[in-house]
């Protein structure tokens, strides 16, 4: 295999990300770096130049291979444990299917964590290229001191610009710091709601 050569590239991360990037390294014994690499893959997809180059499939095909060869090995068991092979055999195929959820749940969470640091890292060209939208959930109302968080500013700056400005320039100033461009307008009810 031939040796791939990297470049240094610094990010800024959110404190509870880095120190679940953190962990998930210790507790695969990794390096922090060699999740964020195998976590771009699954983002990128590998290439042919990838290839080329020695660097691993992408994880989503790994992924995929093994999930076949985990569907064919259950049912070899499933088959067995029908046709009355045996009782200790039943509760090993009861474990392993347990563990396969167990599984199939942290990688839920991994993509999930990805997708976020994928999000928070990328330059706005590059998530237009590739075309990368996770699962977007149905924003609710916030107060002003959430959406201040959510808009990376003070609930102090909200308020001003709140008062200072007219109900669609607050909305489209929102759209301006919003991480999804989300619009926002203040309701009688005192929470600020999402416009679409």
């Amino acid at each position: 295999m031939k040796k791939v050569e990297r470049e240094s590239i610094n990010f800024k991360l959110p404190k509870p990300l880095v120190e679940a990037l953190r962990a998930k390294a210790r507790e695969l014994e990794t390096t922090a770096t060699d999740l964020v690499i195998r976590g771009l893959h699954h983002i990128l997809s590998s290439t042919a130049e990838d290839a080329d180059n020695g660097i691993e499939a992408s994880v989503d095909t790994r992924l995929h291979e093994l999930e076949t060869q985990l569907t064919q090995v259950a049912s070899r068991i499933e088959s067995r444990v029908e046709n009355g092979v045996d009782e200790e055999l039943k509760q090993r195929f009861t474990h392993f299917e347990q563990k396969t959820e167990a599984i199939a749940l942290r990688l839920a969470q991994v993509e999930g964590a990805i997708s976020l640091l994928s999000q928070r890292s990328s330059t706005p060209q590059r998530r237009q290229s590739y075309q990368y939208h996770p699962p977007q959930l149905e924003l609710q109302a916030y107060t002003g001191e959430n959406l201040a968080k959510r808009l990376g500013i003070d609930a102090a700056t909200l308020k001003r610009e709140l008062h200072n400005q007219s109900s669609k320039d607050f909305e489209r100033w929102c759209r301006s710091k919003d991480p999804s461009s989300v619009g926002w307008r203040f309701g009688d009810d005192g929470l600020f709601h999402p416009i679409k």
